[in-house]
C-alpha cells in the first residue's frame, strides 16, 4: 500500500504547460537576481535565498509542480488567471531542466559554504541567464541538452517517445 503512494508522490507529469514553465523560471530569475545581489553585498540572505532556490528545484524535480510553492503558486493562480494559450510540451526535458538547475544551485550553495564568493556569483548568473532565455524567450537550454541525449542514445527514447519526435 505504501509503495503506489510513494509512487504517486514522486510522478513527474508527462506534458507539461510550456507557459507554466515560462512563468516558473521568470520566478527562478528573479530570485537568482535578488540572492546575487545579497552575495555581491555579503549579505546572509544570498544563503538562505540559495537554499530556497535548491528546495524548489528539488520539490520541481521529484515531483513536477505539486509540491514547489512557486510552481503552485504559477499553475493554480496566476497562470489559471491570465489569457494565454496553453501550449503542451513533453515533461521529461523539463524535468532534466530543473535537475540541472538543482545541480547548479547545489554548487553555488556549496561555493558560498566554502567561502568561494566569484565562483557561486557566476554560476548564479549562468543560471540567471538560462532562466531568463527560458522566460523570456521560451528557449530552455536544458530542453536542448535532453534532445541531444536522446539523438545520441545516452538517454533512451522510452524515457520520453513525445520527444524523439519533438523538435526543441
Amino acid at each position: 500500500m505504501i509503495k503506489p503512494a510513494i509512487n504517486k508522490f514522486f510522478e513527474f507529469p508527462e506534458t507539461v504547460n510550456e507557459v507554466s514553465a515560462r512563468f516558473v523560471a521568470a520566478g527562478v530569475f528573479t530570485l537568482s537576481f535578488i540572492a546575487l545581489i545579497s552575495i555581491q553585498l555579503n549579505s546572509n540572505l544570498g544563503p538562505i535565498l540559495n537554499i530556497i532556490l535548491i528546495i524548489g528545484f528539488l520539490a520541481r524535480v521529484s515531483s513536477g509542480p505539486k509540491w514547489s510553492p512557486l510552481a503552485i503558486f504559477v499553475t493554480k493562480i496566476l497562470v489559471p488567471n491570465l489569457k494565454f494559450n496553453e501550449k503542451i510540451v513533453p515533461g521529461p526535458p523539463k524535468r532534466f531542466a530543473q535537475a540541472i538547475g538543482l545541480a547548479v544551485s547545489t554548487l553555488i550553495l556549496l561555493f558560498l559554504v566554502l567561502g568561494i564568493k566569484e565562483l557561486s556569483m557566476a554560476l548564479l548568473i549562468i543560471l540567471m541567464i538560462f532562466a531568463f532565455l527560458e522566460s523570456a524567450l521560451g528557449f530552455c537550454f536544458g530542453c536542448k541538452i535532453f534532445g541531444s541525449l536522446i539523438k545520441l542514445g545516452i538517454i533512451p527514447k522510452k524515457v520520453c517517445e513525445k520527444c524523439a519526435n519533438y523538435s526543441y
